[in-house]
């Protein structure tokens, strides 16, 4: 007859849920899985199988019921972790949907605003367009492969354990979200500058000859002028966007070997 302890049954139920908290934590967060085209049924069975692959090779803390109070603090934990993980890549997406809006914007493109579903918010045209260059290019690189393999090896660099988390790994990650501007402007800006350079031209045109209506052929002439630069540079984007996505691979495996910054 088999016979199962509580002790061995609170070491299964905690050897799955545990690693699958974290797993689901990274999958709401970081794209594309975090979109809203992909239903929620598939999320989670995407993360029970992830999980069921990672968790027998998981090292575990010693038996702790995963209902105590302490069971329930290393889940918040796990949940924490993999939604930062999520975090540190949607950040770069992030910054490419900014890059977008400030190209959108210069154009005059401001009024091309429309609701949309996968962001639950509005965002414009172009905007949209580059996230879907930056989902292209993820996918390109095996980016979505790659995170998963970084998730994996993150029970190791950071194990599953019922210590506190250090503060630095977060701190870092908040460095790291602070570069979502820098990095849309480095994208952007080549087609802002070119953008500006046309307007002063506008500018220019108009003062030497007042009877020239700018805003009857402004408009035209900015928004022509944006759809040949992005046309021109679409290719040259993708380069900085693959630099961007690994640098924020590599902020995701250091997240949890980040040593603490010593006290001054």
């Amino acid at each position: 007859m088999i016979s199962v302890t509580s002790a061995q049954l609170y070491v299964w139920v905690a050897s799955f849920i545990w690693p699958l908290t974290r797993v689901l934590g990274l999958l709401a967060i970081a794209p594309p899985f975090s979109s809203a085209s992909v239903p929620l049924l598939v999320k989670v069975v995407l993360g029970v199988m992830i999980a069921t692959v990672i968790a027998p090779n998981v090292p575990l803390p010693a038996a702790l019921d995963p209902m105590s109070s302490g069971g329930m603090l290393i889940l918040a934990q796990q949940l924490l972790i993999g939604l930062s993980m999520g975090f540190a890549m949607r950040i770069v997406f992030a910054a490419v949907e900014m890059s977008g809006e400030l190209v959108s914007m210069t154009m005059g493109l401001g009024f091309a605003i429309f609701f949309d579903p996968q962001t639950q918010g509005r965002t414009s045209a172009i905007s949209q367009m580059f996230s879907l260059l930056a989902t292209m290019v993820f996918l390109s690189i095996n980016g979505h492969l790659i995170l998963l393999s970084v998730l994996a090896d993150s029970f190791n660099t950071l194990p599953i354990s019922a210590v506190p988390i250090t503060a630095e790994g977060f701190h870092q990650l908040a460095l790291w979200g602070s570069r979502v501007f820098s990095m849309g402007l480095q994208l952007s800006l080549p087609i802002l500058v070119a953008l500006l350079i046309t307007n002063m031209a506008l500018g220019i045109l108009t003062r030497a000859a007042p009877q020239l209506n700018l805003f009857g052929i402004g408009f035209p002439i900015t928004l022509l002028t944006g759809f040949v630069l992005i046309a021109i540079t679409l290719p040259y984007i993708v380069t900085p966007m693959q630099n961007f996505m690994s640098q924020s691979i590599e902020m995701i495996r250091l997240l949890g070997a980040v040593p603490p910054v010593p006290v001054r």
